[in-house]
């Protein structure tokens, strides 16, 4: 049986840095990693934009160099997705059977794309966008003729990828339940301001639409049909509607969690020895009130790694790092520092007619966060006041003759 003191389970940012950060902590005991991809690790966010526009290859995706893993005697276990932990003799079963036996284990498994619940939803030409075999199939299609797309979910992920496929020449249309874009992450602001550059790119959209079913032609996705009997032809379709937390096995095993495994400061869940980092961990965030929050983003999987990897080594650490995001759309790029949880106000800095401008989000009349386009130095600043919880006057966090780091 292979055994390793530390076992990491999946091959994301969090993994990554995991592994990354134990030996950068001077750990020298054994380390694998274990995946059911056939890739070692690599970067998930050009998966909806340069990898998908065909910008950028695959091997600049990869987050180190294969050599890089075997010269620090990371051991890559590939091709191998984990069926059940068992916590009382310290092993993971993967598939087939076959038994690892670790001495701590790591798990960051991220999460499965959430799939639609329709009549049709089984047809072929229906993607997600989650790892680079959903790319590939996105791709395949295009290659293959594909020029009407249908891109169900308003979020990041689709409006990213309606960005690149409208840059490629298809005809987009977008689907959200919501009354808005980005409903979910963005005030009202940040969602007109999308809506607006994705209609100005061409992209259709329906906003507040259920679908009713998809249909197809051979077996292969034709359209999108509406609850109102619409019917949106299509060649293809992307699915963006979330994510369900990978953590069955965990649950399983007896770990306390529902929407995310549960963890503590220290990244631990209830398990012995056993820890959760990135996108499936749920923790308690000062930054959303002390919440239990679940993020999706590079910065909360490496943060969480690193703390995780401290406290693998007897170093002392917590994870309270403030969380940040970003999305590139066509030539714009959004900054987010800060969690809008619960915000209730917002002060708009900047003109969007000019497409750059901020957008701050006040809890109680703290500043919580800060939407950034084309604002760089907006969301560089911004960050010590989303720290401080800055209380200043609306009036003067809108002027952009002032510096935001000069309202400290």
């Amino acid at each position: 049986m292979i055994r390793a003191d530390v076992v990491i389970v999946g091959t994301g940012h969090g993994g990554a840095q995991a592994a990354i950060s134990l030996r950068q902590a001077g750990f020298t005991g054994t380390i694998a990693m274990v995946s059911g991809e056939t890739d070692p690790p690599y970067e998930r966010p050009p998966l909806s934009k340069e990898y998908l526009s065909g910008e950028k290859p695959f091997e600049r995706l990869l987050v180190r160099p294969p050599d890089f893993w075997r010269e620090r005697s990371v051991d890559l276990l590939l091709g191998r997705n984990v069926d059940a932990v068992h916590p009382e003799s310290k092993e993971i079963e993967v598939s087939g059977g076959e038994r690892i036996g670790y001495g701590a284990l790591i798990w960051s498994a991220g999460g499965n794309p959430r799939r639609l619940d329709l009549e049709g939803a089984d047809l072929n030409g229906i993607h997600a966008i989650r790892n680079r075999a959903d790319s590939d199939g996105i791709r395949a299609d295009l290659e293959a003729g594909a020029k009407r797309v249908a891109v169900i979910g308003g979020g990041y992920i689709g409006l990213e990828a309606a960005a690149v496929l409208t840059k490629l020449g298809c005809k987009v249309t977008i689907i959200e339940q919501c009354e808005r874009l980005l409903a979910r992450v963005a005030g009202e602001e940040l969602s007109d301001f999308y809506a607006a550059e994705h209609r100005a790119h061409g992209v259709d959209m329906r906003l507040s639409a259920e679908i009713e079913r998809l249909e197809g032609t051979d077996g292969r996705v034709s359209s999108v049909v509406l609850k109102d009997g619409e019917p949106i032809p299509c060649d293809m379709a992307i699915v963006g509607i979330g994510i369900v937390p990978a953590i069955g096995p965990l649950i399983a095993a007896g770990a306390s969690g529902a929407n995310g495994v549960d963890v503590d400061e220290q990244c631990r869940t209830s398990l012995p020895d056993v820890y959760a980092i990135g996108d499936c961990a749920a923790h308690a965030s000062q930054w959303a009130g002390n919440e239990v929050v679940r993020i999706e983003s590079v910065q909360n999987a490496h943060d969480m790694a690193k703390v995780t990897a401290l406290t693998i080594c007897g170093e002392k650490a917590r994870y309270d790092a403030v969380p940040w995001f970003w999305s590139n759309q066509y030539d714009l790029r959004l900054q987010t520092i800060g969690f809008n949880k619960d915000y209730d106000a917002t002060v708009l800095r900047g003109d969007p007619a000019e497409r750059s401008f901020s957008v701050i989000y006040l809890r109680q009349g703290r500043v919580a966060a800060l939407d950034c386009v084309n604002r760089t130095k907006d969301y560089a600043q911004g960050r010590k006041l989303v720290e401080a919880r800055a209380e200043i006057g609306p009036e003067t966090l809108a002027d952009t003759d002032i510096p935001l780091k000069e309202m400290l």
